[in-house]
């Protein structure tokens, strides 16, 4: 088991399809206490499986594991990864939405209302410009605090600086990451809420000059 105050994670790098189990688990990890999250699915001692099943819905409709970082720990682990979308991609299709909708019952089963209406909500508060689309980015909590979420984060824009639309855009429910994002470059575009659900922040980084 790694100590990681002593031993840091030492590479940061493209995730590939062989990643995806450990990523999955690393995100679930992740985001354990995420205020959106804990709003859709409130039981906590559930949440571990759920989020699994989440993740794992997420990526495997993706398919776009091609567009993801993830930080490995010098013990071999991946601690953390995000998930991107290319410009013009941000949303899922309606076809694929609708393919999607028997895993989406059982991924989120009671909750699966209160879902749709937070990515509805979500698609009505996107920016529409052309954009890189920062749609998860999670490092477990024992790896918290030393820097991995901003080398995860200067990856996917460094990535994003390589083509001729780099303007990035994400949400976050979680205040503390505010501050982390605007170091990164990004400014608040707007704060909003989906009913008693948890506020958002909507954050934009344009593209380097």
């Amino acid at each position: 088991m790694i100590t990681f105050r002593r031993h840091l994670p030492t590479d940061v790098r493209a995730a590939t399809l062989a990643d995806r189990p450990a990523l999955i688990a690393a995100l679930a990890s992740a985001f354990i206490d995420d205020p959106a999250m804990a709003w859709i699915y409130p039981d906590r001692a559930r949440r571990p499986a759920q989020l699994l099943r989440f993740f794992d819905l997420i990526t495997g409709a993706d398919a776009r594991l091609d567009l993801a970082h993830v930080a490995v720990a010098s013990n071999g682990d991946i601690v953390g990864a995000t998930l991107w979308r290319p410009p013009g991609h941000a949303q899922m299709p309606t076809s694929a939405l609708i393919a999607a909708l028997p895993r989406m019952v059982t991924t989120f089963g009671f909750a699966l209302p209160r879902s749709l209406g937070l990515m509805g909500a979500m698609d009505r508060e996107h920016d529409q410009r052309p954009h890189w689309y920062l749609q998860f980015i999670g490092v477990i909590p024992q790896a918290q605090g030393l820097g991995l979420g901003g080398a995860l984060l200067k990856a996917g824009i460094d990535r994003a600086d390589l083509d001729g639309t780099s303007a990035c855009y994400l949400e976050t429910a979680t205040p503390a990451n505010v501050g982390l994002y605007q170091s990164r470059g990004f400014a608040v575009r707007n704060q909003w809420q989906h009913g008693d659900g948890p506020a958002f922040w909507s954050m934009w980084k344009a593209a380097s000059d």
